[in-house]
């Protein structure tokens, strides 16, 4: 796919609302389709699109072992409703076993300890999920106003890194608008979250690498 082939296309989706954003993007992915999830706020969203227009797509979530009980539970309660085709990856160690070996959770200000952390516990694991499932379209709920580094990303790229077309329905979508949906279709949300390889919302982890 060409840059000029993906400005058009953006352009074309622009405006568009976003269930026609995942039926458009389901439909180009020959049966090989994906969504990925870390269940942080707001993830019902992209998950109740999701499922309207493929309701066994495979949702791909890295459990990297660090999450807070209402995340854990979160999931669950999404799962059971949506009835979610979950596909949980797990990393090589458990988090016990980097705790011991490694001491606590980098903090923000070690950059390699976290760079390291990040590697471990969420970008094997999420690397081997992407490999098995071999997805020819990945849909995600990245959104612009997540964070400085989403600023230059848009609805449509081409992940060279997994070989993949990255769909963001909701690129564009503010807290409000995300909060209207949710409540629209009775969805819960949660707000214990914390990704301990961030370390702060501002900062990517490396999934999303541009």
């Amino acid at each position: 796919m060409t840059n000029n082939q993906i400005a058009e296309y953006n352009a074309a989706l622009r405006n568009k609302p976003a269930l026609e954003i995942v039926r458009w993007g389901i439909a180009r992915a020959n049966g090989r389709a994906v969504v990925s999830t870390n269940f942080r706020p707001f993830e019902a969203v992209i998950l109740h699109l999701c499922i309207q227009v493929q309701p066994d797509i495979p949702v791909l979530w890295v459990d990297h072992g660090y999450n807070r009980p209402a995340t854990y539970q979160y999931a669950e309660k999404l799962r059971d409703i949506l009835h979610l085709n979950l596909k949980i990856y797990l990393p090589r160690i458990t988090a016990a076993y980097r705790d011991a070996i490694y001491g606590p959770i980098p903090g923000i200000d070690d950059e390699a300890g976290l760079m390291k952390f990040s590697a471990m516990m969420k970008l094997e694991p999420f690397e081997r999920g992407m490999k098995e499932l071999a997805p020819t379209v990945w849909i995600t709920a990245l959104r612009k106003v997540q964070n400085p580094d989403r600023a230059g990303m848009d609805i449509l790229s081409e992940d060279k890194i997994y070989d993949t077309i990255k769909i963001n329905p909701v690129f564009y979508w503010t807290d409000a608008g995300m909060e209207a949906y949710l409540k629209q279709h009775s969805l819960p949300n949660e707000w214990d979250y914390f990704d301990p390889a961030k370390a702060d919302e501002k900062r990517e982890c490396g999934i999303h690498a541009k």
